[in-house]
């Protein structure tokens, strides 16, 4: 297996860069924050930008953590690639990585200043330190499950200009996702129960054939949220047509005001207003 590694100071902009600096070398495997992605698919890991703090999250990434880098090991394996692009904030961390995950040596290493400009640099490290944004290169459906409750968006890079097998160049466009953990720049937040209760309330409320919300109870996990939702509903309404408009607008409700993944919904029709 060749082993590469991307290099560049934090906030630079290697992860916003990473697939193309991966497709350019053919490498369809890519190691960042702990997650190791084939091309858009996050096959195992967890972000290290889920960690409580940036110095568990340095400790997360370079797999001090055993379990951690025993299943990376696990899943590598299990890949066996060709190639794979490490990425790392300096020489002595994608070293570091390569050693724990007992990858050998490293045959080449790209350095940021090689694929952006001085310029391009300067605007994605104002980006992380005055917005505290992160980038992780993969769409995000892929990685949301792992960021629930994070700040999301998803971020479409066109590239005009990828040449195809038939030697032809074809508009092809990739996915990345921009999130701001909750150790960045900008602080902690957190999403109170009532916040949630009170958004999901007033998209039900709406939904014509719904005449009261009776009680919204949330459940939080690690990975996620599950709502149950009690409901009145208007007599000589269907009660399949109701449930799943509700059901939609509280998934759309909650995926764009808060971010946190849904995984379950149980609605109960509780009493009909004649």
């Amino acid at each position: 297996m060749q082993v590469y590694a991307f290099v560049g100071k934090t906030g630079t902009g290697k992860s916003y860069r990473a697939q193309k600096v991966a497709s350019k070398y053919g490498i369809k495997y890519i190691i960042d924050d702990a997650i190791l992605i084939k091309e858009n698919k996050v096959v195992a890991g967890k972000s290290a930008k889920t960690e409580a703090s940036k110095i568990a999250s340095v400790k997360a990434a370079i797999f001090l953590n055993e379990n951690r880098k025993n299943a990376m090991i696990n899943a590598i394996k299990k890949e066996n690639p060709d190639k794979i692009l490490i990425l790392g904030t300096s020489d002595e961390m994608v070293e570091k990585i390569v050693e724990n995950l007992k990858l050998g040596k490293i045959c080449k290493t790209i350095y940021i200043e090689d694929v952006a400009t001085e310029r391009e640099i300067k605007e994605a490290r104002t980006s992380r330190v005055k917005d505290g944004k992160h980038v992780v290169p993969v769409p995000t459906f892929e990685i949301k499950k792992q960021f629930s409750g994070y700040f999301l968006d998803s971020l479409k890079i066109f590239d005009m200009f990828k040449k195809q097998e038939s030697g032809e160049y074809e508009a092809t466009s990739t996915e990345k996702t921009i999130i701001r953990p909750t150790y960045s720049y900008l602080g902690n937040y957190s999403i109170a129960d009532n916040v949630i209760n009170t958004i999901v309330s007033f998209v039900v409320s709406r939904v014509d054939g719904v005449t009261k919300v009776l009680r919204v109870n949330t459940h939080k996990y690690s990975y996620g949220m599950k709502l149950e939702i009690d409901i009145e509903i208007k007599y000589g309404k269907n009660i399949q047509n109701i449930s799943s408009e509700v059901r939609n607008v509280a998934i759309y409700a909650i995926d764009y005001a808060t971010g946190i993944n849904l995984y379950g919904i149980d609605i109960n029709i509780k009493s009909i207003q004649r």
